[in-house]
């Protein structure tokens, strides 16, 4: 306490001026109206500057938080989608008055669960994904794996709290996709080399092909239908085939993924059932 009075001791005069300094400023600008309207002027400007930039760090750290409401809502709100709903055809007709009755009710196809990337790799021949969600939490091997923008891959392996995923670069990954604009059907294939190209396959050259045209699943895939596959970048005429050979652009960046939705087959255990009898039957 000593060393501080000795301080302001040495330095009285310095604070002394800075007080008649502050009184004097004061004095101007609360008393001649040009000062003070330049003041406040001077004053809202730095002020402004100093809120944006707090706005900005505080922005920043809210980002996680962000992401993840956004995701929950992407999640509540492709639940809604039409698409992933299938309407059965339930009508029948009567002999007695020849009055045709329709009763029509709607089975819910597809389910969607939010999951984010833990691990993922884009640079090897064969690619997989880590997502923080297992068995415990409703996800099963052969699910579809989804992004908000495209296509990710499949489910291969799953644990309590964990799944690994075959991800669209995977020298194994097949897809079965469609033209957005015409419909006809093909395969989506990866060659292992460039992470940035994905080939289509077997789409006759009949079809009305061009650059910029957008790929989605077909209504045969693992996918639901319509999810956006990639865009045509080049389109080769395959001298020795009636097919071309398409190369897209993959629609999910996979260099940045970090939450996923993994897609399920409400329907998948029916239909399995029903083909392997049929097939059985053969």
């Amino acid at each position: 306490m000593r060393n501080v009075f000795l301080f302001i001791r040495r330095n009285f005069n310095f604070f002394f001026f800075l007080i008649l300094q502050l009184i004097a400023l004061y004095m101007l600008f609360h008393f001649n109206r040009f000062h003070e309207a330049a003041f406040m002027d001077v004053a809202s400007e730095v002020t402004g500057r100093i809120n944006k930039q707090y706005n900005s760090i505080e922005y920043y750290f809210n980002l996680k938080k962000t992401n993840a409401g956004l995701v929950e809502e992407n999640n509540r709100l492709r639940n809604l989608l039409r698409q992933d709903f299938l309407i059965p055809d339930t009508s029948y007709s009567t002999v007695i008055d020849s009055i045709k009755v329709d009763s029509l009710e709607q089975y819910r196809r597809y389910l969607y669960f939010p999951a984010k990337v833990i691990n993922n790799s884009v640079t090897l021949q064969n690619n997989y994904i880590t997502l923080s969600r297992g068995t415990a939490q409703g996800i099963a091997k052969d699910m579809a794996v989804v992004s908000p923008t495209g296509i990710v891959g499949k489910v291969v392996h799953v644990s309590k709290n964990m799944a690994t995923v075959m991800s669209l670069l995977h020298s194994k990954s097949q897809v079965s996709a469609s033209l957005q604009k015409s419909g006809e059907t093909g395969s989506v294939e990866w060659d292992g080399k460039d992470p940035q190209v994905i080939t289509f396959k077997n789409i006759p050259k009949s079809a009305q092909v061009k650059k910029g045209d957008t790929v989605i699943t077909s209504r045969y895939s693992t996918f639901p239908p319509g999810q956006p596959v990639g865009i045509i970048t080049d389109i080769e005429e395959q001298q020795s085939s009636n097919f071309y050979l398409l190369k897209l652009k993959p629609l999910t960046n996979f260099f940045n993924i970090q939450f996923v939705y993994v897609v399920k087959n409400l329907q998948k255990e029916e239909q399995d059932a029903l083909e392997k009898i049929t097939l059985s039957e053969e």
